[in-house]
């Protein structure tokens, strides 16, 4: 498919940043954050620029002494004033950047293209593969586009024209649009969340992960039509499934609660608040038929936190439990909130686990660091008469690579549980 000549008039028809470059002087200690590959400058550490400009212009970062520092794109709605795109040394921002960005991205997941069990992954992780404010996930032929930042408008035609199949090494069939809540409500140029800017956009689009086989909603789901990040946690919980009975709560559409009734578990209990997320279990579930036909599987919806105090309640157990909630500290402000959560999760899951059993339990929060999110779960678990004996603790799958400290964000524990 020829994306340059299929991509949405729409989207062709924004105009491009202005063709002066603007000049920005900043505080010394924004100077060194960017000298140190930082992808963010704040609003407040601009001391000077050489014109108020538009989403999307391309704002140039001198020192003192008029030397380069770092180029990026100018957004003048957010506190997160400019996305550095490179730093160092000079770059002409045009195709040939975004080429070589989506295939410096491209060779880092290849591994996921020697074999076609996972067609679905992340492409662009934002900032960790060098674009800021932008994520590119793959659902089969579908990509999707999610925008963080209103500056990428301007630049979106010239970036996705480039997903040649000799670039990221499958076929493009689709592109979707989604636009985060802040960027929705702002300047779009009429485009909208969920816009459809090549093919059908057919819904649900299926994909693969570990040999499963998933729906994604690309047009209408939540983030980009699925949760990418827990493939890898998903084919641990598998190994550990076999003639298990295994609780899953925050189970969303399926993730865990699929790949454990498809590696032999004896009883799968899917929790999440949203009725849609536990129906479309039932359709993950079949789509993969032949694999979980031995499987028991129930599923509730409700809160996790009520719904496990009933269960320890009514004296249930389980041979694994999967605690895999959405971030609790969204701001720095939610932090204290966020610790509270996730020991009051870490209390009502190790009730329902029977001796020698095992706990998952991950974090998606990057305000909760990885060293303080596992302690607090060894913390509560001695404080309620527990022994937790690690298997293991992971964190970022290939495709969703860290390139600076904000954006390590996953954090899981698995461990044995004994009382």
């Amino acid at each position: 498919m020829d994306l340059d000549a299929s991509l949405a008039a729409s989207l062709r028809a924004v105009a491009g940043p202005a063709d002066k470059r603007m000049a920005l002087r900043v505080s010394s200690p924004a100077l060194r954050e960017l000298r140190r590959g930082h992808p963010w400058l704040f609003d407040q550490a601009i001391e000077r620029q050489s014109f108020d400009g538009n989403a999307g212009d391309l704002a140039v970062v001198f020192d003192d002494n008029r030397q380069f520092v770092a180029i990026g794109l100018y957004d003048p709605e957010s506190v997160i004033r400019v996305r550095v795109l490179q730093h160092r040394k000079p770059a002409a921002i045009d195709r040939g950047f975004w080429r070589s960005a989506l295939e410096t991205a491209a060779a880092i997941r290849r591994p996921l293209l020697e074999t076609d069990e996972t067609t679905g992954y992340r492409l662009i992780n934002g900032e960790n593969d060098g674009l800021p404010g932008l994520i590119l996930d793959r659902y089969d032929g579908t990509v999707v586009c999610k925008v963080y930042s209103a500056s990428w408008f301007p630049h979106l035609h010239d970036l996705l024209s480039q997903l040649d199949a000799d670039i990221v090494g499958f076929q493009v069939t689709d592109v979707v649009l989604r636009l985060a809540r802040q960027v929705a409500r702002g300047e779009t140029h009429g485009l909208v969340d969920g816009q459809v800017l090549v093919g059908a956009g057919t819904e649900p689009r299926v994909f693969s992960e570990n040999g499963l086989r998933f729906e994604s909603h690309p047009v209408t789901g939540q983030k980009t039509g699925h949760f990418l990040d827990q493939r890898d946690n998903r084919a641990s919980v598998a190994e550990l499934s076999e003639g298990a009975r295994v609780l899953d709560v925050f189970s969303c559409t399926g993730g865990f609660s699929v790949h454990a009734a498809a590696a032999g578990a004896a009883h799968v209990h899917s929790v999440d608040l949203n009725p849609w997320a536990i129906e479309t279990i039932g359709k993950n579930l079949a789509l993969n038929a032949d694999a979980v036909v031995g499987c028991d599987h129930r599923s509730t919806v409700g809160d996790a936190f009520e719904v496990m105090e009933k269960l320890a309640a009514a004296g249930e157990t389980y041979d694994l439990v999967v605690v895999d909630p959405p971030s609790f500290a969204m701001k720095q402000a939610d932090v204290g909130r966020a610790r509270r959560a996730y020991s009051r999760l870490t209390e009502l899951a190790l009730p329902l686990i029977v001796n020698g059993g095992t706990l998952v339990q991950a974090s998606c929060s990057s305000r909760v660091p990885a060293e303080e999110f596992f302690d607090l779960v060894h913390f509560t678990a001695e404080r309620g008469g527990y022994r937790l004996d690690e298997l293991e603790r992971a964190e970022h799958a290939i495709d969703h690579p860290i390139g600076f400290a904000e954006g390590a964000y996953l954090k899981a524990m698995f461990a044995t549980v004994t009382s």
